[in-house]
């Protein structure tokens, strides 16, 4: 199955006699909650999870975005309306950061049918609902281990071994400037490959022929060994998601550059070589 889903597709699911679950995952970095602006219109019937509380673990050792807690991830999901046997889309504002880190957990922990609505909520041309819907508890249950996962270690020996991508704007990947973690910089080995590359002003991923050449001019094809990390585990998921569209499948390193910049005694490369 294709990891997104476009808004004439989406409508034509929607009317359907089988609909997917919608979860809404407008969200912001260090910013206020999006459930403000959810309440105020979301797609028919979605659901609004929250990024931090929801699909992250507590921030600290592991990063800023751990992995969440199975038990408490899954239960977040039932009370979405998250079913084993029905299709997932997941949406955010338009850039689809946040659509994708809910879809790689959901995938990771086993759901076989998620989806990202293509360019977000932005691309949505139908009627939009206030309020909070009330949906029937799901039976998801969460069996990890579904995606490939990189820890600091894995990551290290993937820079060496294979293709290690650093999603992240590159101006950080060079360590010219620095605005969340402690030290700028990028895991020696990895290459700049920032996702706003993947996309086009609109939002919405560039087709899988371009997407499958630029990272094949990365050295990141199929059958390659390929992982990924950002800041903590957001962007990178995006680019997760647009090399599976390209047909590469690629592991996530979840604790990304706040959990390896976070040890002093991890080495760190600067510049615009992967050193």
């Amino acid at each position: 199955m294709n990891a997104i889903i476009t808004a004439a597709e989406l409508a034509g699911e929607l009317a359907g006699p089988r609909p997917p679950v919608l979860l809404d995952i407008r969200w912001r970095l260090g910013g206020p909650g999006e459930r403000p602006a959810y309440l105020a219109g979301h797609l028919p019937g979605a659901v609004h999870v929250d990024l931090d509380r929801e699909l992250a673990g507590g921030s600290g050792q592991g990063g800023r975005h751990p992995l969440p807690d199975v038990a408490r991830f899954g239960a977040a999901m039932r009370a979405a309306g998250v079913d084993a046997g029905r299709p997932v889309v997941t949406y955010d504002g338009g850039q689809g950061w946040a659509a994708a880190r809910a879809w790689w957990l959901l995938r990771w922990a086993g759901h076989p049918s998620v989806r990202v609505l293509d360019g977000g909520l932005a691309a949505w041309e139908g009627p939009l609902e206030t309020g909070e819907p009330s949906p029937e508890p799901g039976d998801f249950l969460p069996a990890p281990g579904r995606l490939p996962l990189l820890d600091a270690d894995g990551a290290a020996a993937l820079a060496a071994s294979g293709v290690l991508l650093d999603a992240r704007a590159a101006e950080r990947y060079r360590g010219d400037v620095e605005p969340i973690d402690r030290v700028g910089g990028h895991i020696p080995g990895a290459l700049s490959a920032p996702t706003t590359e993947n996309t086009t002003e609109d939002g919405r991923l560039r087709p899988a022929a371009e997407l499958a050449e630029r990272f094949a001019a990365l050295g990141a094809g199929p059958g390659k060994e390929v992982g990924v990390y950002c800041g903590s585990g957001v962007s990178g998921a995006h680019e997760v998601l647009a090399l599976a569209v390209a047909g590469v499948d690629a592991a996530l390193y979840v604790g990304s550059w706040s959990d390896w910049s976070a040890d002093p005694a991890r080495p760190v490369a600067t510049g615009p070589q992967p050193g």
